[in-house]
């Protein structure tokens, strides 16, 4: 068969004279006409997809930007938390199997964990089963609750600590209130000034959602 046969034209490959064009975005802003060339974030809970804004939109946007937006202080906190570890479960080195107590025996076997602290037939080098075993039995620690400092002020200001609960709060507040009304220091300037301070720290806790 000869080379320039019509049968090898047939197989092979046409090579397009027009290059592709590289695919153009438009900025996302709203109004904006210009060429979108840098991606921004979406935000929480849209991990992965992006925005495209043109130079500068994307500066305006970055400036405002702020992923824990809407996020409570001890959700930030504990987001914080768990970012040093990539969010995943940890647990204390050296954990085995044969600190579980006798509640957590129970449940170590339904996780795999046998009942002489063995794995039921399971390769455990790490513990693990003997970890989940124990989570599922011991209640987890309560986090500490963060006091912003106009928090703690208004706290002092009540004489209670950073733990108080709300109804520790309320109560406290009425037992003020009644002894440092003018009424009942007969028109005392200091009570009054006092009775101002403590109104205005128990509305500064209001407001800020611990009372």
């Amino acid at each position: 068969m000869k080379i320039d046969s019509k049968h090898f034209d047939s197989l092979r490959a046409k090579r397009s004279s027009a290059k592709a064009e590289p695919k153009v975005h438009h900025c996302q802003w709203k109004g904006c006409t210009q060429t979108g060339t840098h991606r921004a974030p979406m935000g929480r809970g849209h991990e992965g997809r992006y925005f495209i804004f043109c130079p500068d939109h994307v500066r305006q946007y970055n400036a405002s930007y702020n992923y824990f937006d809407g996020m409570s202080d001890h959700d930030v906190e504990a987001f914080q938390k768990d970012a040093r570890t990539g969010h995943r479960p940890t647990w204390k080195t050296g954990a085995s199997s044969g600190s579980l107590g006798t509640k957590a025996k129970g449940a170590a076997a339904n996780a795999g964990v046998g009942r002489d602290g063995g794995d039921n037939g399971l390769n455990d080098p790490h513990g693990f089963f003997a970890w989940r075993a124990k989570r599922t039995t011991e209640p987890e620690d309560q986090p500490r609750r963060y006091v912003k400092p106009l928090e703690r002020k208004a706290l002092d200001a009540l004489h209670l600590p950073e733990t108080a609960t709300k109804d520790e709060i309320k109560a406290r507040f009425k037992e003020l209130v009644k002894r440092h009304h003018p009424d009942a220091n007969g028109g005392d300037k200091r009570s009054e000034d006092k009775l101002r301070e403590i109104i205005q720290a128990y509305n500064h806790l209001k407001s800020g959602g611990t009372v």
